[in-house]
Order: structure tokens, then C-alpha cells, then sequence
């Protein structure tokens, strides 16, 4: 059997970063919670288009938007990229502002099944047994979970299959990660900056309310949605998409976490079963990238 190659460590950093802040999202968006889903996601596209975009005039000069849509397909693949994590979002905020922090945590355990597919079946990417045998553990727990809920987990199924296209589609697209965020977040700010204008005119507006904590929450909030966004359209593009899968279940097991012992939410003993199977698959994956790896640098040094 191949040994497999070396994982790319700055790309891995990069991911693992990315999963932790999206795993503790949660506990940042309860607090805007008594806003609108709608609004919230307007200001985070809003904030962080002109965050990340400053960033970049200051560090590359006003022609890095000409220089980042000189690829091939470029503008049409971030259009496409930019629809998707937009849905997610929206899906994402509704389910945390409502109480249904568990259940979008269910559609990122489902989402590394369908990256882990995505990384077999179009990108070519192969498996050797143990990994075979952990995605098939996940699958049961993820089937588990879905069936114990005895209805159609309409969160799960939007969040997981928007953010695994979304995610093929930035490991595709020949543009780096910032300015590629930086795009997305102008291609929607039009739609964003409308919306949050017609509610200001409305007189429905939260921003600028009278609640300074309220309005750097809003602010403060883009930042937050660039930086997780940047690191994972980092990784990746530099490490396999199939352990880009597995290391997605970071975020929801703190997602998990955070719901349950913080925000209160239910976790019974159906739930408990199928997640058990769900971090046994993980476990199981990560030790065998980790035995493989000592393995490379052994035959490498030999």
C-alpha cells in the first residue's frame, strides 16, 4: 500500500484554525440573537467586505482586485462560492438566534461525509482501509442521528450540503484565500447594504440604536467572519480535501458542546449514541493520519 504524502502543516494550522472559531460561533451570535437573521447576515457580509478589503489595498495596493480576477473562471466560480456560503449563513443564523444550535451542529457532522465523498468521487482522492472504515462509522452515527429525529432535518441538510460545495468550489478556484473572501463579500454587499438601507428607512434599523455594545457586536462581527473563512480557503487548497472532511468535525462537536452546557439545550440518550459513533470515526481517522505520517518521516530519513 502507498504511503501517503506529507500534510502540508501550514495549511493544517490554517484549518484547524478556521474550525475552532466556527465551532465557538455560537456563543458570539447569542448575543445579537433578539435581531432579525436577515439583518445580522447583512452586517456581516457589509463589515467584513470592507475590513478585508482595506487590508488588502493596504497591503497590495488598490490593483489587487484586477490582479485576484485575472484566473481563468475566477469571477463566475466566486459568484457561485458567494451564493452558497450566503445561504449558509442565513440558514446558520436563523438556527442559532432560534434555539436550534444543536441541530445546525448536526448539518457539520453530515458536511464532512459529503466533503470526504466529494474528495473520493470527483477529485479523485483515495482512501486505504482504516479510512474507509471510519467514514462508515460516521455514516452510521450520521444515519442514527437523522433517523432519532423522526423528521426531515431540513437545517442539516442545507448547512451540509451548501458548505461542501462552497468548499469544492474555493479548492478549485485559482485565487488566494483573502482576495477570494474579499470578493465574495463584494459580490453580496449590494444585496447587504440594501437591505440594512431599507431598514434603516423603516425605521427598523438596530444599528446605530442607541446600544454602542449592540453596534460593535454588528462590526466586530465581520472580522469574525473573514478570518475563519480566510483559513479555511487556505487549508484548503494545501491539504487533501478528504482530511479537509474529517477535520470539520472539530466544529461541530464544540458547536455540540456549546449548546448543550451552555445555552441548554436537549441531548438525550439517541443523540449521545449516534455522536459516539460520530467521535469514534474521528478518532480513528486521526490516528491513522498520525501513524502514516511517522511512517513518511521514517522511510524519508531512511
Amino acid at each position: 500500500m502507498p504511503v501517503a504524502p506529507p500534510v502540508d502543516r501550514r495549511g493544517l494550522a490554517a484549518a484547524l484554525a478556521a474550525y475552532l472559531m466556527w465551532g465557538l460561533f455560537p456563543l458570539y451570535w447569542v448575543f445579537l440573537a433578539h435581531l432579525p437573521a436577515l439583518e445580522i447576515i447583512a452586517h456581516r457580509v457589509l463589515w467584513c467586505a470592507l475590513f478585508v478589503s482595506a487590508w488588502l489595498v493596504w497591503k497590495d495596493g488598490r490593483d489587487w482586485l484586477r490582479r485576484a480576477l485575472s484566473g481563468r473562471r475566477v469571477g463566475r466560480l466566486l459568484i457561485a462560492s458567494s451564493l452558497l456560503i450566503s445561504v449558509n449563513w442565513g440558514v446558520y443564523i436563523w438556527a442559532v438566534t432560534n434555539g436550534r444550535v444543536v441541530d445546525a451542529s448536526l448539518g457539520y457532522f453530515i458536511n464532512p461525509l459529503l466533503s470526504v465523498a466529494i474528495g473520493v468521487f470527483v477529485l479523485g482522492e483515495r482512501l486505504n482501509g482504516v479510512q474507509w472504515a471510519a467514514v462508515a462509522i460516521a455514516a452510521i452515527g450520521v444515519m442514527w442521528l437523522t433517523l432519532s429525529q423522526g423528521a426531515l432535518p431540513w437545517i442539516a441538510l442545507v448547512l451540509a450540503s451548501s458548505f461542501a460545495i462552497y468548499g469544492l468550489i474555493r479548492k478549485q478556484v485559482a485565487v488566494e484565500a483573502v482576495p477570494g473572501v474579499a470578493i465574495e463579500s463584494l459580490i453580496l454587499t449590494p444585496l447587504a447594504l440594501g437591505w440594512l438601507l431599507w431598514m434603516a428607512g423603516a425605521d427598523r434599523g438596530a444599528f446605530l440604536g442607541g446600544s454602542l455594545v449592540q453596534d460593535a457586536l454588528l462590526v466586530f462581527g465581520g472580522v469574525l467572519t473573514a478570518l475563519p473563512l480566510i483559513g479555511f480557503a487556505y487549508g484548503a487548497r494545501r491539504i487533501p480535501y478528504s482530511l479537509i472532511g474529517i477535520l470539520q468535525y472539530i466544529s461541530p462537536t464544540l458547536q455540540l458542546l456549546s449548546g448543550v452546557l451552555l445555552l441548554g439545550e436537549s441531548f438525550g440518550p439517541d443523540r449521545a449514541v449516534g455522536f459516539g459513533c460520530i467521535w469514534l470515526a474521528l478518532a480513528i481517522y486521526a490516528s491513522d493520519g498520525w501513524w502514516r505520517g511517522r511512517l513518511a518521516a521514517r522511510v524519508r530519513t531512511a
